[in-house]
C-alpha cells in the first residue's frame, strides 16, 4: 500500500507546468490585457472569465508583467481610485516576474508560488523564454485532487 503511494505522489510530481496550463480555464481564453488598458477593462476581464489575473503586454504584444485581483484590490479599491482613469500599467507587476518553464514539476511549481506568497505563474518554454501561458494555484490543486482520486481508486 505504502509503495503504490509513493508510486502515485511521483508520478503527481512529473506532471510539468505544461501539462496543468493544458488543462487550466487560462488555456481555453485569451488572458492578456495591454498595459494601456484601463483597470476598469482588467476587472471586466476578471468577471467575465472567472479568473484572477491577467497577462500584461506591451505596444509589442510581449508579455511584460501581471495584473492581479490583489494588485487591484491593494492598489484601486482601497484607495477608491477612479476604475476608468487607471491604466493597468499603473497598478502591475512587472519585475522581477515569478515563472515556471514548460518542464517544471507540480512540485517545483508549488514551491515558487509558497516561496513568493504568489497564486499565479507564468510559464515560459524552457529554450527561447518565449511565453507559453499562465497557470494558477487552482489549477494546481486540481490537478493533485485528480492524482489522489485516482489513487484511492486503485
Amino acid at each position: 500500500m505504502l509503495t503504490r503511494r509513493l508510486c502515485t505522489v511521483n508520478t503527481m510530481l512529473k506532471t510539468s507546468a505544461l501539462n496543468v496550463f493544458e488543462k487550466s480555464c487560462y488555456h481555453k481564453i485569451d488572458f492578456k490585457i495591454n498595459e494601456e488598458a484601463s483597470v476598469k477593462d482588467a476587472v471586466n476581464r476578471f468577471t467575465a472569465f472567472n479568473i484572477g489575473c491577467l497577462a500584461v503586454t506591451d505596444k509589442n504584444n510581449k508579455v511584460v508583467g501581471l495584473c492581479s485581483e490583489r494588485d487591484f484590490i491593494s492598489k484601486v479599491s482601497s484607495y477608491e481610485k477612479d476604475l476608468k482613469q487607471t491604466k493597468v500599467k499603473d497598478i502591475c507587476t512587472y519585475s522581477p516576474l515569478i515563472i515556471a518553464k514548460k518542464t517544471d514539476s507540480l512540485e517545483t511549481c508549488m514551491n515558487k508560488m509558497m516561496f513568493k506568497d504568489i497564486r499565479h505563474l507564468l510559464v515560459v518554454d524552457d529554450k527561447n523564454e518565449e511565453f507559453i501561458g499562465m497557470i494558477s494555484i487552482k489549477d494546481l490543486i486540481k490537478e493533485i485532487i485528480k492524482k489522489m482520486m485516482i489513487q484511492l481508486q486503485d
